[in-house]
């Protein structure tokens, strides 16, 4: 193989750019068979939205939003249709997906490839042989197990099968280090090309128009909200755009101020000629992907395809287009292949599949793909620009599992103001301005180099950190603590003390962390901990509106001057969109704090209602100028005592209350809250004040035996005490009601908040499920959520979150349960790499609040 590869490079090259002109030639004319550069027909005046960019995604969104029933959908390609890395990919698809609604958008595409091409006429050369993900050590079987536990409560079809099963299906395989493997039987690939002009017939037939050649050269935002969408050929006024443009997706954005973090990267991969023991199969060979050797391969014809992914001191990125902008006219160009950059994963391949040995090469194809820090695309409106949309940011997912592309969740944001369900992790305001050139190409080499390493729990990266988000104390506190990555920001997962096993090792099971959280978590219920809470993401609303607004926002009745309270924003169908904590500082003004995952997610959303409604307030995010710190534990207040003239007794400091206090000569706003259950206060600073309250704080509550703890302690201690977390018992996916967020809730408030009408039919139709609290009786392991949940042999239900319990030493995990499950005393299982662990539906909290015991012991001493 190496002498064809070293002979053919060349040759190869040139037959497949030859055979890319031929197909290019023949796609550029128009719908009326125009000659390329021709639009051939009258462009549109108007439109209720305006897809920007012909490849797979865009035609996929432009076909779903027409069959919807949305009238006035365009499409504007700059060149011809699959212009891109659409053309190229070697178009995987699988049900499989390490994320959880992830796995939802690809049960539907896989469905919807299977009638595609009946509803259309339109040829799509979808092949089903389905896929093994190869697990060739200990290590590799725990996390095909982790991923089962993770897949039994979907209706995606996957097992977990052995060698004799793998070798039965996939004939050519050499056994030797063969363990297990991950089977999806409705896994296989479909060709790109023909894809997306079924799609595009699609569109065409439900009433949308596609435009090419109409590059977009201006987008001009009008008052109203709407945009001019300026092109060659005439101006089109769009109620809506979505950016679709794959590795043209940072130039669209840069029209409008946005500097989208997308950069492309050299991907390669190979196509031989006729194998002849591929040849003699009586059926299609199962695509594989060897996780340790980095690299897919499937049949092609009567042949193999095989794709590597480098690792990041090999693989290539194109970073001069970030520069320099994506030369003009590119669009179906390949680039150089370098087969030294590979050679790794091809002797690998080799040495799994021997008949590539004497393979001849026919086809070397090395193209741009486009990718983000997480690998994850960017999916939805975004922030800072009204009615701009994006659709980009595919990576693998467009060239290699070309299933993400159905994004009919878009149509359910048009149609229905929401999604059909969460899907935060692909939310384009994850990133914001700390995410810089520099940390773009040091996460995009370190993602595509982690295509195939192994998933743990807990999960920490760390090229291109840190960021410019840092907090006023991390300088004091990094070389004591194991940090993790929050939107941009570093805060402490845990802290280490001499003698403790330190450094990042992650695990299936309990590893390094275990006991030094537990130290943390006695810190807090016994004595007074300090913890960087920075993160939280800070907004200031004020205004003559303000109330009005988020009186129509928050489900919650708004909080007094100078109180606090916990309230939740909807989505239009009852669903959880954020929580968030309100204080009412001044009359009309207001803070709210949010998740650090969730901060222009929830901004997006308030902005969105005071724009569309016609409110006069101010909303601003004051996220960066805002530190924060926690200090909770019964001796929390005898240290701020120390530090204030203020009164912090329980009396004159009341829970949920906020004042504005002096701490150590540092003028601050305090917030009685209770985060973890135990005594608390937020304070909130300037960021550049922050350390020297840090110092402070640590100095005056010596005596107490002050120190710091993570965010891991935080999880367990809020978990013990029943406290729900936004992402995880509560989102989109979830009403508040089932949720046991009632209290939370006011549905006979006045006000006509969002969501309020689909609560009131909720609650009269009644629940089918309900969230529960559940002990499990577990060995080394804990839970961590969407874990599946049986009884009787079936599966009922799945963990949203889990932890180990400290104070009453035992694994806890919440789960959403059919009713007639969540009677306390009632028995289920939680099944945990591979293994059904007893579980118990216990009345919560295991632990009591610090308030709550407070209650509690007075009550016993006036008995």
């Amino acid at each position: 193989m190496w002498r064809i590869l070293n002979t053919f490079n060349a040759l190869v090259r040139r037959d497949f750019r030859r055979k890319t002109l031929r197909v290019s030639a023949r796609s550029l004319a128009t719908d009326d068979g125009d000659p390329p550069g021709v639009l051939g027909k009258r462009l549109k005046d108007s439109a209720e939205t305006v897809v920007i960019g012909g490849g797979c995604v865009g035609v996929s969104l432009a076909y779903h939003l027409a069959k919807a029933g949305q009238k006035d959908v365009v499409l504007l390609e700059k060149s011809e249709l699959t212009a891109g890395s659409t053309w190229h990919a070697a178009g995987l698809t699988t049900y499989y997906h390490p994320g959880i609604n992830l796995k939802k958008i690809h049960y539907y595409s896989i469905n919807l490839f299977e009638q595609l091409e009946a509803e259309t006429g339109q040829a799509v050369g979808f092949h089903q042989p389905g896929s093994i993900r190869l697990a060739s050590t200990p290590v590799r079987v725990n996390e095909l197990k982790y991923q089962m536990t993770r897949t039994h409560w979907h209706p995606t079809p996957q097992f977990l099968i052995g060698p004799e099963k793998i070798q039965q299906l996939f004939p050519l395989l050499n056994m030797d280090k063969v363990l297990a493997g991950l089977y999806n039987p409705g896994d296989g690939h479909i060709d790109p090309y023909s894809l997306t002009m079924a799609l595009a017939a699609g569109a065409r037939m439900y009433g949308a128009q596609i435009y090419y050649p109409a590059p977009v050269t201006g987008l001009t935002p009008t008052a109203d909200g709407r945009w001019d969408v300026q092109t060659p050929h005439g101006t089109i006024r769009a109620n809506r755009i979505v950016n679709a443009t794959g590795f043209w997706a940072r130039e669209l954005g840069q029209m409008i101020g946005f500097q989208h973090p997308t950069i492309p990267v050299h991907h390669q991969y190979v196509v031989t000629a006729t194998v002849p023991e591929v040849k003699a199969l009586e059926a299609e060979l199962p695509v594989i992907r060897d996780l340790e050797g980095s690299y897919y391969l499937r049949q092609e014809r009567d042949g193999l395809l095989f794709g590597p992914y480098e690792k990041e001191e090999k693989m290539k990125l194109q970073d001069s287009w970030i520069r320099d902008g994506v030369p003009p006219g590119f669009g179906k160009e390949l680039f150089e292949s370098d087969l030294d950059r590979i050679m790794d994963h091809v002797e690998r391949a080799m040495e799994m599949v021997p008949v590539l040995k004497n393979a001849d090469i026919i086809n070397i194809v090395s193209g741009p793909i486009t990718y983000t820090p997480d690998l994850l695309p960017m999916i939805g409106p975004h922030q800072g620009a009204r009615n701009y949309w994006t659709a980009i940011g595919f990576g693998i997912v467009i060239y290699n599992r070309i299933i993400y592309i159905y994004i009919y969740i878009y149509i359910y944001i048009y149609i229905c103001g929401e999604p059909p369900y969460d899907l935060i992790e692909c939310d384009p305001n994850r990133y914001a301005h700390w995410t810089s050139v520099p940390y773009l190409c040091a996460k995009a080499r370190e993602s595509y180099g982690f295509n195939n390493v192994v998933g743990y729990p807990k999960e920490e990266r760390f090229a291109g950190r840190p960021t410019n988000r840092v907090s006023g104390v991390y300088e004091l506190l990094k070389d004591r603590c194991s940090m993790g990555f929050h939107a941009g920001w570093e805060q402490p997962h845990y802290f280490h003390k001499p003698g403790d096993d330190t450094g990042y090792k992650p695990s299936f099971r309990r590893t390094n962390w275990f006991g030094p959280v537990g130290r943390e978590c006695k810190l807090v219920m016994e004595g007074v901990g300090v913890i960087d809470l920075s993160p939280f993401g800070k907004f200031s609303v004020k205004g003559e509106d303000s109330h009005r607004l988020l009186d129509r926002l928050f489900a919650n009745t708004l909080p007094k001057v100078g109180q606090t309270n916990i309230s939740h924003m909807l989505t239009p169908r009852g669903r959880v969109y954020a929580e968030v904590t309100v204080t009412q500082t001044a009359p009309g003004e207001f803070l709210l704090i949010t998740g650090s995952g969730s901060e222009l997610h929830d901004l997006r959303w308030i902005e969105h209602e005071a724009a569309d409604g016609g409110y006069h307030v101010s909303v601003s995010n004051v996220t960066d100028e805002i530190g924060v710190l926690g200090i909770a534990g019964p001796k929390s207040r005898m240290v701020l005592q120390k530090l204030t003239d203020e009164d912090m007794s329980d009396t004159a400091f009341r829970f949920l209350h906020c004042r504005s206090i002096q701490l150590a000569g540092v003028p601050l706003r305090a917030i009685r809250i209770s985060y973890t259950g135990e005594l608390g206060w937020e304070l909130y600073m300037d960021m550049q004040n922050m350390s020297a309250v840090y110092q402070a704080l640590m100095e005056a509550g010596q005596d107490e035996n002050i120190d710091n703890f993570g965010t891991y302690a935080m999880s367990s201690l809020r978990l013990e005490k029943g406290f729900r977390a936004w992402g995880a018992e509560m989102n989109c996916d979830t009403n508040p009601l089932e949720a046991g967020l009632d209290y939370f809730i006011k549905l006979n408030k006045p006000a006509e908040f969002i969501g309020k009408q689909a609560l009131l039919e909720i609650k009269a139709q009644g629940l089918s499920r309900r969230l529960a609290f559940l002990t499990l009786d577990t060995d080394d392991i804990d839970p961590e959520g969407n874990e599946t949940v049986w009884h009787n042999g079936e599966v009922v239900g799945n963990t949203t979150s889990g932890s180990y319990s400290y104070s009453a030493q035992q694994s806890l995990a919440f789960s959403y349960l059919p009713l007639h499950l969540t009677h306390a005393g009632q028995k289920v299982e939680v099944e945990l790499l591979g293994q059904k662990y007893p579980a118990t539906v216990t009345q919560e909290p295991l632990v009591l609040t610090e308030p709550s015991r407070t209650r509690l012991q007075k009550k016993q001493r006036s008995d």
